[in-house]
């Protein structure tokens, strides 16, 4: 009796170190819609709960285009409210996760789609939203044809794809990866290779290279300005919220002498910017008011630091709660 009870508890004590183990193994992957997405230059993840739950965005007005309210009315989705995921602006792949009824959705989609394909048990829904419009014959009215395609797929109660890519390759590698997402270390090559350097407890988070539509004769230009970076540079980028923004990116090069130069290079840009915001606050330093907006900026200014940590160029910031509540609510 007493051996039996020896072997129940260390099948016990096994069972819970197994489950321990399996949960901090899923806690250090990647979220799962980054697992999702397909092969990239780039991975975009932005959970909004945090930035909700710490501005009440939420709450504030938004006024809708007719179009965005159809939508909303027919499938019960508000994005300032319901959807959680990476973006992209101009050929991209994404997957959300939020809140939506899933039958008024489909009933929404194959309203609007003109091809349907059925795809891993999925249903993809193709819809025009970009239209080209050709010079009408004599006598004829002008024709708009579509050149770029949206194909969505709804993946579970929770969750959709979406990818404007030209053909439906990338939607597939979501399907697939879909099916096979069981494992927490998933994903794609880029994911595999850069989420470990992705802080803790991040929120908002980006890997890859900045490039398009920053790049411009080989260099990163920002307003208009070059910054002392060539357009391939890889960055891990990341947002964490603690009472508040915790802002860092890195830039990570070949050597440490080229995070040197880089670091000092950005080092002096933004001396070069701070000394335009001083000599702009003692332009207005004889107003009656002062804009509690513009403490808030200085105070984000101020926080900036850049140093080199190796082979990388470490830039971070702080964010103060009120500028962010500026930046959520504004028109």
């Amino acid at each position: 009796m007493r051996k039996s009870t020896r072997y129940s508890l260390l099948l016990t004590l096994a069972l819970l170190a197994a489950l321990a183990i399996a949960l901090f193994l899923r806690k250090q992957a990647p979220p799962e819609a980054a697992r999702l997405l397909p092969e990239s230059d780039a991975i975009v993840y932005l959970n909004l709960k945090p930035l909700r739950l710490a501005t009440h965005f939420d709450k504030s007005p938004v006024t809708r285009t007719p179009d965005y309210q159809a939508f909303v009315n027919a499938t019960g989705i508000v994005f300032e409210r319901d959807p959680n995921g990476p973006n992209g602006p101009v050929a991209y792949s994404e997957v959300f996760e939020g809140r939506f009824d899933g039958a008024r959705l489909a009933r929404y989609l194959n309203q609007i789609a003109t091809e349907r394909e059925s795809y891993a048990g999925h249903t993809i829904y193709t819809i025009p939203v970009e239209f080209a419009v050709t010079q009408p014959a004599p006598g004829k009215p002008a024709a708009a044809h579509p050149i770029r395609s949206l194909r969505v797929a709804q993946l579970g109660y929770d969750s959709i794809a979406a990818s404007n890519m030209p053909t439906s390759e990338q939607i597939h590698s979501i399907l697939d990866r879909f099916r096979a997402s069981a494992s927490p270390f998933s994903g794609s090559s880029l994911l595999e290779a850069r989420y470990r350097d992705v802080p803790l407890l991040s929120s908002a988070w980006a890997i890859g290279h900045i490039g398009l539509p920053f790049s411009e004769s080989g260099h990163i230009t920002a307003f208009g300005l070059q910054l002392p970076m060539p357009e391939d540079t890889t960055f891990v980028a990341s947002a964490r919220y603690t009472g508040q923004l915790h802002l860092r990116i890195d830039e990570i090069l070949l050597t440490e002498a080229d995070a040197a130069r880089s670091a000092e290079s950005l080092s002096s840009l933004i001396e070069i910017f701070r000394s335009f915001q001083r000599l702009q606050q003692n332009a207005r330093a004889g107003q009656l008011s002062a804009d509690p907006n513009d403490a808030a900026l200085h105070h984000l200014i101020d926080s900036i630091k850049v140093e080199q940590q190796k082979d990388r160029a470490v830039l971070t910031a702080t964010v103060p709660l009120d500028l962010l509540k500026q930046l959520t609510t504004s028109h």
